[in-house]
């Protein structure tokens, strides 16, 4: 009881020094703001840190009994995303008679209009409804509330609304039907003289739930508080995000910055929590829960729609030591906390390019740990996963030497089988990537044989002109036998799916001598190069496809220097680099209308149902880590190298840079800091993007092909080598002669044309 005395004698006094302050001859200063709200509120500690004269009260009753006549109150929801604030007639009739200009979140009553019972978002987003913001922002202007929670009311007007919209920065199809309004005026008299300004859920978290874009909040406060206060003199808020870039585009970076890049950025690995412990297994072994479409309205005590899979059960969890592999990583849903759900699975493709990645991690940096744990990975991958074993190490199934797609059973629910028996020959030939570099740094051979096998194992599904099924599933192929797949007639003009495939060739090629080795991968890169571009098929992107090819490229003229493999290179590189920015970002690029696997939504229904590009049209200025800059960045390494072009140096330089100003800066979230999300806007300087895609979205993180290859690559450049050089002493020929006889007979061979 004499704390709360002692409370309220403090909050009269600071508001009788506040009126004594903003009261000139008598004249009541309007620029006086109250605020019902905990004292760790975002607004709250934003306002004082921008020293803007404001007080805070506890409840709603005590911020409207003592605030100054006329003036601006803010009743900021305390109770989010649980429960609602609760206001009753009282509290708008007592405003009303002191003409306050109110501000209410959230609410549990407003006068005259009838409140539904809060409800959630899942593909929705926030959309500027009004001219109100204008010119800063315009009518149709996205924004993102993460985990957005709202009371659905119908009132005319709204200034901000939430719809599923497509469009990077504006919804490009205007807003559909179905909207709810957010934020909206009453200004009737009879409710309240001064006015009243409601927004149906919580806006003043905006630094917790990572609110975007960062600028257009600021824009969005701005108005707010123009609006609560007569003179409309308010100034420009400013405020760090809890998760943002390293640094600006602008300033002087360390000597050491690559390096400290690199540490952080194979630390996030650790930090993250991926690498699975026991402790970890009771939660990782639970059914799949992922995203269902139709589930609209999620319990907010859970952590919908992933279940189980998010940050949270991550919190407390002891580090791995890569025993039981490394998981997926982060999606991009963002929880209203600032968590992130996670993808509770390993995957293959991870696994071994993580394991690389530390390990030659652990030899720049002299780092024991990170040697040790990226050898328990391989280790885990090869000789114990489910992906590596059964079928895959049968002498008698056609899946012999393949590795599965990831370890979940019946991963995406009926029909899709299960994720072990699933073949993407991209996935298979990263993983061996990857575990090239791990068998190096760790100076083993105990890999080779389990490798060969699989580039013998991808080999034999893949036809006579080099090319593979971009997917196959194990039904197919115990269907129509491996051989099916060896003398067909395959094409696919894809790199995203093939080139990766193709460069693992040359450099077995390089290894063992075996001339099908070489002839197919030359046969489907000159087909390909021959398709250049009109026959492509583009993925979520035409620069992911540039990007992805630029590796076997540079490797076809380690194993054939020609004029042409050269002019070759050069050309998907110039293309590339043509869209690179002064700031060192690839610009993504959608390709031909019509050619695409996955382009943007073609309606706001189709937002979020499908994989999808970052951008709705080449004029949005997006870096994409996931599918493009991450495998430019290995890919004009590998060509510098070759061909020891400077072009190619200037450009990877030019990228190492931009890469190691926008790794992820957090306190707040150590499981984020040092990381990359897929998705950077060099325009705003912030992670940013259209959020269409239904499974790898704007804000996701993977261990495997972002993480693991941006760090492997930075690697490389501080020992100065490259991934062909640094592996060239591989000892797979030793072992290659019976295992090729085994899994490509010579009676086979014999009738291959």
């Amino acid at each position: 009881m004499k704390n709360k005395n002692l409370h309220k004698i403090s909050i009269l006094l600071t508001a009788l020094l506040l009126v004594s302050v903003f009261q000139v001859n008598g004249a009541k200063n309007q620029n006086y703001i109250s605020l019902s709200c905990k004292s760790d509120n975002n607004l709250y500690l934003v306002l004082k840190e921008n020293k803007i004269a404001c007080i805070r009260y506890n409840t709603p009753e005590e911020a409207i009994d003592n605030a100054v006549e006329e003036t601006g109150v803010l009743i900021l929801a305390d109770g989010y995303p649980e429960n609602t604030t609760i206001l009753n007639a009282s509290h708008y009739e007592k405003a009303a008679i002191k003409k306050l200009r109110l501000y209410v979140e959230f609410p549990s009553y407003l006068p005259g209009i009838e409140l539904s019972s809060p409800r959630g978002t899942q593909w929705e987003r926030a959309v500027i409804a009004s001219d109100i913001f204008s010119p800063e922002l315009k009518k149709l202007r996205i924004l993102a509330i993460h985990d957005c929670r709202f009371i659905p009311v119908q009132v005319d007007n709204a200034d901000i609304v939430i719809a599923r919209v497509a469009g990077f920065d504006s919804a490009v199809y205007r807003l559909p039907k179905e909207t709810f309004p957010v934020l909206f005026k009453i200004n009737q008299s009879s409710i309240n003289k001064g006015g009243l300004l409601v927004s149906t859920t919580k806006l003043s978290q905006f630094m917790v739930a990572r609110y975007a874009p960062t600028d257009d909040w600021k824009s969005i406060w701005r108005y707010i508080f123009n609006w609560l206060m007569v003179d409309n003199k308010f100034p420009e808020l400013k405020w760090t995000p809890y998760v943002r870039s390293s640094s600006n585009s602008s300033e002087v970076l360390p000597v050491d910055f690559e390096r400290n890049a690199l540490k952080r950025g194979i630390e996030w690995f650790f930090n993250s929590k991926m690498i699975l412990h026991p402790a970890m297994m009771e939660q990782y072994n639970k059914a799949a829960n992922l995203p269902n479409p139709a589930k609209t309205d999620p319990d907010p005590n859970e952590d919908w729609p992933y279940g189980h899979r998010t940050a949270k059960m991550l919190k407390d969890a002891p580090i791995g030591d890569g025993k039981l592999g490394i998981m997926e990583g982060f999606d991009s849903k963002i929880f209203s906390d600032g968590s992130q759900a996670v993808r509770w699975w390993n995957r293959n493709d991870c696994n071994g390019e993580v394991a690389g990645a530390m390990g030659v991690a652990g030899v720049e940096l002299q780092n024991s740990k990170y040697l040790k744990t990226a050898g328990n990975i391989g280790d885990w991958l090869y000789f114990q996963s489910r992906m590596s074993l059964g079928d895959h190490v049968n002498t008698n199934h056609p899946a012999y030497g393949l590795f599965g797609w990831n370890d979940t059973p019946k991963y995406a629910g009926p029909g899709y089988g299960d994720g072990y028996a699933v073949y993407y020959g991209d996935d298979n030939a990263r993983s061996m990537l990857g575990m090239m570099i791990a068998s190096t740094a760790q100076k083993t051979d105990r890999y080779e044989k389990r490798l060969l096998m699989c580039l013998l194992g991808n080999l034999r599904v893949s036809g006579e002109f080099g090319f593979q099924p971009d997917r196959i599933d194990q039904n197919q192929l115990e269907k129509a036998n491996w051989k099916h797949f060896f003398n067909g007639k395959i094409i696919s003009y894809s790199p995203h799916y093939q080139a990766n495939m193709w460069a693992c060739y040359l450099w077995a090629y390089q290894q063992t001598g075996f001339d099908l080795f070489l002839t197919r991968a030359k046969t489907a890169i000159g087909m390909t190069m021959a398709a250049y571009p009109d026959k492509w098929k583009w993925t979520n992107g035409i620069q992911q496809e540039r990007a992805k090819m630029l590796l076997p490229l540079a490797w076809l003229v380690r194993v054939d220097d020609t004029a042409e493999h050269r002019m070759w290179l050069r050309k998907i590189a110039n293309d590339l680099i043509e869209s690179q920015s002064e700031c060192g970002a690839i610009r993504e690029q959608l390709g031909e209308a019509g050619k695409g696997g996955f382009p943007p939504p073609s309606s706001n229904e189709a937002y979020g149902t499908a994989e999808a590009p970052l951008i709705q049209t080449n004029a949005d200025g997006v870096c994409d880590l996931l599918y493009t800059a991450n495998f430019a960045f290995l890919g004009l390494h590998e060509a510098a190298a070759a061909t020891d072009d400077q072009l190619y140096r200037d450009a990877e330089d030019k990228l190492a840079e931009f890469l190691c100003r926008i790794q992820i800066r957090s306190e707040k979230h150590p499981e984020l800091d040092g990381g990359w999300f897929r998705a950077f806007d060099f325009k705003r300087w912030e992670y940013w993007a259209s959020n269409a895609d239904a499974g790898w979205g704007a804000w996701s993180i993977e261990t495997g092909w972002t993480q693991s290859w941006i760090t492997t690559v930075l690697s490389l450049r501080q020992i100065k080598t490259s991934v062909w050089d640094y592996t060239k002493g591989s000892k797979i020929e030793q072992i290659y002669d019976a295992l090729r006889k085994q899994m490509i007979p010579d009676e086979v061979l014999n009738n291959t044309n």
